[in-house]
């Protein structure tokens, strides 16, 4: 009876650990799926019944449950294993390729620089109207908004490429560089 019962659960603890670990690409393809539907990440959490941080956590490569994935491999109407191992019929029509990759990095980090300056202008705007209603004397908001302004500056810089020794051109001569050929 024991030897039975470990066995069920090395097959049972083997099944969750397969269940778990998805395609290298699924959040890719999750969101080049949600993107292809024309659907916000809240609209693909209400159709899905997720909750919206639970996409995010998806797009961002998340390992998620096998009751995520089939939630929202039903409402993109596709076979469940499509979101976990792709097979090679799959990967032709569904797989996401390097280019497609690259521009979905790109546009988070466009879309992170952008959350990062809206916080940035409300929190500051924030503290400069209460710096300015209760100390108006003497406006210390000014340091927060040129420490972060700064910080603000170099990420736009960074996420626009606007740093010449820090774009993707330099990195690209780098690793040739160091592999001593072309790419």
């Amino acid at each position: 009876m024991s030897g039975h019962w470990r066995e069920t659960v090395v097959v049972e603890i083997a099944f969750l650990i397969q269940g778990f670990f998805m395609n290298e690409n699924h959040h890719i393809l999750i969101q080049k799926l949600r993107l292809r539907h024309g659907w916000s990440q809240e609209q693909l959490a209400t159709l899905s019944g997720l909750s919206v941080r639970t996409i995010q956590r998806l797009e961002r490569g998340t390992a998620a449950s096998p009751e995520t994935l089939k939630a929202v491999a039903a409402v993109f109407e596709i076979d469940f294993n499509q979101l976990r191992e792709p097979t090679m019929e799959q990967k032709v029509t569904l797989a996401v390729s390097n280019d497609e990759e690259l521009a979905f990095r790109k546009v988070r980090k466009i879309r992170s620089f952008y959350v990062h300056l809206a916080q940035y202008v409300i929190i500051m705007g924030i503290l400069s109207a209460y710096n300015l209603i209760y100390t108006p004397g003497n406006f210390w908001a000014v340091w927060p908004l040129l420490g972060w302004g700064a910080g603000i500056l170099i990420d736009g810089l960074r996420t626009f490429d606007k740093i010449p020794f820090l774009n993707g051109d330099w990195e690209k001569r780098q690793v040739e560089k160091q592999l001593g050929r072309n790419l």
